[in-house]
């Protein structure tokens, strides 16, 4: 069954600025080289002095197709990381070139995460991964492509599954030539799997899907109501009043996606890409309209939570929506109230646990 069915340089060069900064404070050195024609390895090393016990699931570590790197088409993006001086004026904006990364977006909870999906790195010990970016994005014209991987790993104290904070890291930039056949072949072989997925929810958890989409749509009309008028609650959640209309547009379009149950996005209830595992809710491909809700999704969610930033089904709904690439398109940047309200606007304008906690937040009366 189917439900839901000039300046830009700049901004270049503070994104290149951020890259920097991140890897002069983080205690986690991250590098990355090729292997073959588009896999990649990381290594992964803690150059601080204590253990440190990071969340795996969803990260860099994990073997889900989530985002592991950024990819640009040509060459630009290595020269603006060291040549930003030089450049300004000369370079086109290196976004442009970005190429549209194709994989899964996670909703994870935020308490009693399992054990299984935390990986500790010993102080002054590497850990690795390794990864196919064609899998992931289409890479099919072939020829030069600039690779970084960029983000952050949240951590628990040893002996403790708590989230405490968050490291942020940054890669070296890799330059490489890629067979756009290969490529081709490779990010096929990924995204034929969605063809082997039914129409399978029934029972309790069709009636579960149902209602969650639903909700989401109550959610989010409520909260674009209050985006329209509460500037306390734009602040607390998006750091300013500036983006009011923005935020509405999100959820106006999260309530219209999420108003019928028989067009838009498919909702399964078939793991396909085998994600839902160390405390993952739900995911998206937000590429192909496609969403899977989770066991966990049916057995620790309530329908509806009226405590504050508490997870339940129908924000998890507006959650995944939001992620669509025709909606928002958001990331994952900040799972969780701590993480997502610690975000610059600009994140968390990008950041799908963002809207959900604030539309629950508008339905607790928080």
């Amino acid at each position: 069954m189917k439900f839901l069915a000039g300046a830009a340089l700049l901004a270049s060069v503070a994104s290149a600025a951020s890259i920097d900064n991140a890897k002069r404070a983080s205690p986690l050195d991250v590098k990355i080289e090729m292997v073959g024609n588009s896999g990649i390895k990381a290594s992964i090393t803690n150059t601080g002095s204590s253990d440190l016990k990071v969340l795996k699931t969803g990260s860099l570590l994990d073997s889900v197709a989530t985002e592991k790197v950024k990819v640009y088409q040509g060459s630009k993006l290595k020269a603006l990381l060291f040549f930003t001086d030089l450049v300004v004026g000369v370079l086109t904006n290196i976004t442009e070139n970005q190429v549209k990364f194709s994989g899964l977006r996670l909703r994870m909870m935020t308490s009693n995460l399992p054990e299984a999906g935390f990986q500790t790195i010993k102080a002054g010990k590497t850990v690795s991964a390794t990864f196919d970016a064609a899998e992931l994005h289409d890479l099919s014209a072939g020829g030069a492509y600039e690779i970084v991987s960029k983000g952050a790993l949240q951590y628990a104290a040893v002996g403790s599954n708590k989230i405490e904070g968050s490291v942020p890291y940054s890669s070296n930039v890799i330059s490489t030539k890629v067979d756009g056949s290969k490529a081709t072949a490779a990010f096929k072989s990924f995204h034929l799997k969605r063809e082997a997925v039914q129409d399978d929810c029934s029972g309790s958890e069709l009636e579960a899907t149902v209602n969650g989409i639903n909700g989401a749509a109550e959610l989010a009309q409520a909260a674009a109501s209050a985006a329209s008028s509460d500037d306390d609650k734009l602040v607390e959640y998006f750091g300013t009043t500036s983006v009011r209309d923005q935020v509405v547009d999100v959820f106006n379009k999260v309530a219209d996606e999420t108003s019928s149950t028989s067009s838009g996005a498919a909702y399964y209830c078939t793991d396909v890409y085998s994600a839902c595992s160390n405390g993952v809710l739900a995911y998206t491909l937000p590429s192909e309209d496609f969403i899977v809700n989770c066991p966990l999704f049916f057995s620790d969610l309530p329908a509806a939570s009226s405590q504050c930033h508490a997870q339940d089904q129908q924000s998890t709904a507006l959650h995944e929506t939001t992620h669509l690439s025709e909606i928002a398109g958001t990331d994952d940047l900040g799972y969780g109230y701590s993480a997502a309200t610690a975000l610059s606007t600009q994140d968390a304008l990008n950041n799908a646990d963002s809207y959900a906690l604030f539309a629950q937040a508008v339905y607790a009366g928080c």
